[in-house]
């Protein structure tokens, strides 16, 4: 067995070098993949625009997850590579595809330049950013926990940890910038492509930083021994004994961090803007400033999970998130949007129909029209961002909505020319509108009733939950698998969890509150989550910190 480093010395040249380079090349990696989400309203309007605007922003929001979904793909490929020629070169691939796939997206002629094209090509450069994201954090986490001393795992990778939250951090602070500088309505029409671009600079930076690395200490005792894996993916994945910890991995750690991490940061900023009509720039102000404030308890978090264990603070994050997200963003609507708030407790909305004619609204082709009386109408309420409750109407009859005491009657389009659909939408929507102005709905949050203190105060705490489950969580997964198969095994769990579990989150919640009509119905899928996660791994999941990450069976 090789002689591991300990505490009893400082941290040596090499080692920052080690933690500077792959925290900065990867900060840069995160700022590319999350510039898509954070644009996500404007991306729906340039590349989905030929559909209704409801459909669009879930598409969008769908082409954003389509990036997530293949990214245990990439983790699967560029795992092998990692296992079997290096951590290092495995960095140069993934941070090459992925800086230009972003910068590819800045020059994307939009839908009305190009028409469906557009879309296509904006899904396969998502895919493209996806496949590199999937082998480039297992590769960052086994980098730096391989160069860390002993009883210092959990302090060194939890640097790497910041880094998704610093990327999103920076992609925020160029967004808010150009707009600024140049307007909200310059942004919006081709502002927007500036931040994708300017990530060439970025991509030069971090290829320059990765070249200058070498490679991981233990890959290479590995290799010097003749014992690296010649077939990884067999060995990870087609013996029971390693796949089930891979399993665990997977629902025991990884799903649960995943959902907390996109409910405090991607999902928060979506409900600050989508549901409460916060303006964005003072939504992106808000985030970006939770995020500053909170991103160093990463750090403490990991120090913490080299003295006490990475399980229990993993646990607690995720049991305390599900117990307090329901009040969480409550309290966001009440000091955020009181107007909102008012309006949902004053002026209660019922849509009354047949429930054959309602339709779950989950639209990922954007091809389908929904044209009852029931979708159109819930359609409208769930963009509005109005609350409502669902009342049986007599088979065959056309919806109704009650706004408070003023009962309109909705239209069914289906068999209606175009011309005849769009001046009945047209006349609908105005009056669906003007009642619920009336009834005291705001079309968006009002600045000078925003409680900025307060609503500040919340967010930071949604990112604490989000340190808490992420801090530990690469020390961790590292010291659950051997070298051999170390990038393979950690990196598939890492990615399905934050791919499929956690990148799906903003659309299937988004889904939920148009299905149900309550503003709060999407958050019932984080919460699951993230207690399915606590219960299996506290019961099955075992505490790795004194692990041998040099062991090599």
């Amino acid at each position: 067995m090789a002689t591991v480093s300990t505490t009893d010395r400082g941290i040596t040249p090499e080692e920052r070098k080690v933690i500077f380079a792959s925290s900065l090349g990867t900060v840069f990696e995160w700022y590319d993949f999350y510039l898509y989400g954070s644009l996500a309203a404007i991306i729906a309007k340039q590349f989905f625009a030929g559909t209704d605007p409801n459909t669009a922003f879930i598409f969008a929001l769908l082409a954003f997850a389509a990036g997530f979904i293949v990214r245990p793909f990439g983790a699967i490929v560029f795992g092998r590579l990692g296992d079997m020629i290096g951590r290092k070169y495995t960095f140069l691939v993934t941070i090459v595809i992925m800086g230009t796939s972003t910068f590819v997206v800045g020059l994307l002629p939009n839908y009305a330049s190009i028409g469906i094209a557009a879309p296509i090509i904006l899904i396969i450069l998502r895919i493209l950013q996806g496949l590199a994201l999937g082998g480039e954090y297992g590769g960052a986490a086994t980098y730096v926990a391989e160069h860390a001393p002993h009883g210092k795992r959990g302090a060194f990778t939890s640097w790497i940890q910041t880094t998704a939250t610093m990327g999103l951090f920076m992609s925020l602070l160029v967004i808010l910038g150009t707009r600024t500088a140049m307007g909200e309505e310059a942004f919006a029409d081709w502002g927007w492509r500036i931040p994708f671009l300017v990530s060439v600079f970025l991509l030069g930076i971090s290829v320059w930083i990765r070249l200058s690395m070498s490679e991981s200490p233990a890959f290479l005792k590995m290799k010097s021994e003749g014992k690296a894996s010649k077939a990884p993916l067999t060995e990870a994945f087609a013996k029971w004994g390693n796949l089930k910890i891979v399993i665990l991995a997977l629902i025991g750690l990884t799903a649960g961090q995943a959902v907390v991490w996109y409910t405090g940061q991607f999902y928060a900023l979506f409900f600050l803007t989508q549901t409460l009509k916060v303006d964005g720039p003072t939504a992106n102000i808000l985030i970006a400033a939770s995020l500053l404030l909170a991103t160093p308890f990463f750090v403490i978090f990991g120090i913490l999970s080299d003295k006490i264990g990475r399980k229990p603070i993993i646990m607690a994050g995720c049991l305390i998130a599900a117990l307090t997200y329901f009040p969480i963003f409550g309290a966001l609507t009440h000091y955020a949007n009181p107007a909102l708030e008012a309006a949902l407790k004053n002026s209660p909305v019922v849509v009354v129909a047949d429930p054959a004619t309602c339709q779950f609204q989950f639209n990922p082709t954007g091809t389908k029209k929904f044209t009852s009386s029931c979708d159109i109408v819930k359609a409208k309420l769930a963009a509005a961002s109005v609350a409502y409750s669902n009342e049986v109407a007599p088979a065959g009859t056309v919806a109704t909505v009650k706004v408070g005491d003023t009962l309109l009657t909705s239209y069914d389009a289906k068999g209606l020319s175009k011309e005849e659909a769009t001046a009945k939408d047209k006349a609908f929507s105005k009056e669906l509108g003007d009642a619920i102005k009336a009834h005291g709905y705001p079309t968006k949050a009002d600045p000078n009733q925003i409680n900025y203190g307060m609503t500040l105060l919340l967010l930071f705490i949604l990112v604490l939950y989000v340190t808490m489950v992420y801090g530990p969580i690469a020390a961790m997964l590292v010291e659950m698998f051997p070298t051999r198969i170390r990038y393979t095994s950690m990196s598939l769990p890492y990615h399905i969890g934050n791919g499929w579990f956690g990148g799906l989150l903003p659309t299937t919640a988004f889904a939920l509150v148009a299905f149900k009509g309550d503003i709060y119905y999407g958050l019932w899928y984080p919460i699951i989550i993230a207690l399915i996660t606590f219960v299996i791994g506290m019961l099955f999941v075992r505490e790795t910190k004194d692990n041998d990450i040099y062991a090599n069976d």
